[in-house]
């Protein structure tokens, strides 16, 4: 086995695919080629990252009953075939599914960390903007506890327009507002002070990408809502549980608005 007939096998052999002669065929190959063996050692490495750091989402029932389905329906209807030999026959169904279960399984893994990556981002992002607000004393633009005043400013300035809440009689006093960017566009950014806390509140039409639940960054909470149609994405170093509570009441009461 050569290693262009061994790089096309890497993949398969590291999820234990293989089997006979080809195992043992690769196995004695990659004994003996440092440039295969490197690239066996880093499909290993990137499938026990991938099991460390990308959720897993196990497939509802009914989706393998579709999949089983479609395939009995594709037999059902495939033309007959000249007859191989079997040894040939062998050969090309091996390196047909081999290379198709690679290409699947690159973009089902692929497009999965591009999507975590993309929410992860955005979570730092959001972080790093309320920091940098803080720090350069220019939380607030727009400074008042009257929604009907910060709402028309936020509104005149960006090209959607931004439900503002004032939940001061369960904490959460309005503070103001600001312009910020977010993903490279511009967003409303509500401030809120809930007792010693600051709260920066990014609201913007729903996105592609955002963070699906609570998280950590750099000692700061990041927590996520959506309603009437925006995207809630709630900084603070407040407690997670009240930062969640928070930033979902704030998503209803525009939802019910």
């Amino acid at each position: 086995m050569n290693c262009n007939e061994a790089g096309a096998l890497v993949a398969a052999h590291a999820d234990d695919e293989l089997g006979g002669f080809r195992r043992h065929s690769i196995e004695k190959h990659l004994r003996s080629c440092a440039g295969c063996a490197t690239k066996h050692q880093g499909v290993l490495a990137l499938r026990a990252r991938l099991r460390a750091e990308v959720p897993y989402f196990r497939a509802p029932p009914a989706l393998h009953t579709r999949v089983r389905a479609m395939l009995a329906d594709t037999h059902a209807v495939a033309p007959a075939r000249p007859r191989l030999e079997p040894n040939r026959w062998r050969w090309l169904t091996g390196g047909a599914l081999a290379g198709c279960t690679a290409t699947v399984l690159a973009w089902v893994v692929g497009t999965a960390v591009i999507d975590w990556r993309a929410n992860e981002d955005v979570a730092v992002e959001a972080v790093a903007t309320h920091v940098r607000a803080t720090l350069n004393n220019h939380l607030i633009e727009v400074a008042s506890s009257d929604q009907h005043t910060v709402k028309p400013w936020l509104s005149a300035r960006l090209d959607y327009s931004p439900p503002v809440q004032d939940l001061a009689d369960e904490g959460f006093v309005l503070a103001g507002g600001r312009l910020d960017t977010l993903e490279k566009r511009p967003v409303a950014t509500l401030v809120y002070r809930y007792r010693q806390h600051t709260i920066d509140v990014f609201v913007r039409p729903e996105a592609a990408h955002a963070p699906s639940s609570l998280r950590t960054v750099r000692g700061f909470n990041v927590a996520y809502a959506t309603g009437a149609g925006m995207d809630w994405l709630a900084v603070s170093d407040v407690s997670a549980d009240v930062l969640s509570t928070f930033v979902q009441r704030l998503a209803r009461a525009a939802a019910s608005q």
